[in-house]
């Protein structure tokens, strides 16, 4: 039974002019500003923002829901605005003065992000000069900020911390170099970070303390349900979000050309043959247990936030992997049906061949690939230490 959810009403609403776009976002390679203009008229931006800044502080169950219904209509917007949305969620762990910065003079500002460790820094006074080339930021071209991965040393233990900083757009460019088979209106771009730039330490964080609530900015929204959590699973929410909506949007999509398909040469109807019904039944039945299994998910991610309860490594380690797995089961059902859609759905601009390559893009994710994912899980069931090189 589907739960009240006031964002989605209205995400619902806006919904076919975001679909009638899917075509123009691919050849655009970037989320159309149309689109980006539709879901800010409803705050979907802020969904994740502290009320402070006039954000909504939804729940994460309300807003994968409409990260869901958002992917059925376009892969690619959902892919970038979910980043755009869950980096705000990202934000509220920072020190108070970098949140002024970033949302005092612009409410509606959102950072896009490129967070694998690659940038290179030195240290200064008062913070770190950064320098590098970052790839694979998706949405950059609506974005007013960029948060950037880089390892940083802990004199402390001698060892290096994986750290985010916070620049504004000014401090780079936008390379247009999104070229790719899957997801293409992500506008997945490079980041041309301009020489030298300096980043404050207030705009640093430690990647360890907003798994642990140490960072700066933990407590500083006693009264939300949604800030007492690790920033990882809500940063990555999105993905299986993605996967979940584009696979139902799948399951409508080959139903109605089903009915009315023919086979070629013959003309029988395909609707009425038993190897097209089979396929769609388990790909439904696939489609409906991945949803189960992340709702379940998702609605604890929001139990624990309400109960300000951290969970423990063990909980991490499901949370970490559930997602992968359901977008394996989403990937499974959409390419069941894929397989015998027949040759038209190859032509490139049909709507079947593009929910194929974005459902697949979903898995093709760092944080999805599930052969990563069954390691982390089975080394903590397992009772082992955790693979530094694959959390």
């Amino acid at each position: 039974m589907e739960r009240p959810n006031p964002m989605l009403d209205e995400l619902r609403k806006i919904l076919p002019a975001i679909a009638a776009n899917a075509v123009q976002a691919e050849k655009e390679r970037k989320v159309p500003d149309e689109n980006i203009r539709l879901l800010k008229s409803i705050k979907l931006h802020r969904a994740l923002q502290p009320k402070a800044y006039g954000g909504l502080e939804l729940s994460l169950p309300e807003v994968t829901d409409c990260v869901a219904a958002l992917a059925g209509a376009c892969g690619g917007t959902a892919w970038a605005f979910s980043l755009l949305i869950t980096h705000s969620h990202q934000m509220a762990m920072f020190s108070k003065q970098a949140q002024d910065e970033f949302w005092g003079e612009d409410p509606d500002a959102v950072a896009s992000s490129s967070i694998a460790p690659f940038g290179k820094t030195e240290e200064c006074e008062g913070g770190v000069i950064f320098n590098g080339d970052m790839r694979w930021s998706s949405g950059c071209d609506h974005a007013q900020w960029a948060i950037l991965g880089f390892l940083r040393d802990n004199k402390e233990t001698g060892e290096k911390d994986y750290c985010f900083g916070v620049v504004p757009s000014t401090d780079y460019e936008i390379e247009d170099d999104w070229y790719s088979a899957g997801m293409k209106p992500s506008g997945t771009k490079t980041l041309k970070i301009k020489p030298n730039t300096f980043i404050p330490e207030h705009r640093i964080e430690r990647a360890k303390a907003m798994m642990t609530g140490q960072s700066s900015g933990f407590g500083l929204y006693p009264d939300s349900k949604i800030y007492y959590t690790p920033y990882r699973p809500y940063f990555a929410c999105g993905f299986a979000a993605m996967a979940l909506g584009i696979a139902e949007r799948m399951l409508t999509v080959y139903t109605e050309m089903t009915k009315n398909r023919t086979r070629a040469y013959t003309l029988a109807s395909s609707g009425k043959e038993i190897p097209p019904l089979m396929r769609l039944a388990e790909s439904t039945h696939q489609v409906s247990a991945a949803r189960a299994f992340m709702e379940k998910t998702w609605d604890e991610h929001k139990e624990f936030g309400e109960q300000k309860r951290y969970p423990t490594d063990a909980e991490l380690a499901f949370w970490r992997t559930n997602q992968a797995y359901a977008i394996k089961m989403c990937c499974e059902a959409v390419n069941r049906l894929f397989e015998v859609a027949g040759g038209s759905t190859w032509i490139h601009d049909n709507e079947i061949q593009r929910l194929w390559r974005d459902c697949n893009m979903t898995a093709a994710h760092a944080y999805t690939d599930y052969d990563v994912c069954k390691q982390i899980l089975g080394r903590s069931l397992m009772g082992m230490e955790p693979d530094p090189t694959m959390v």
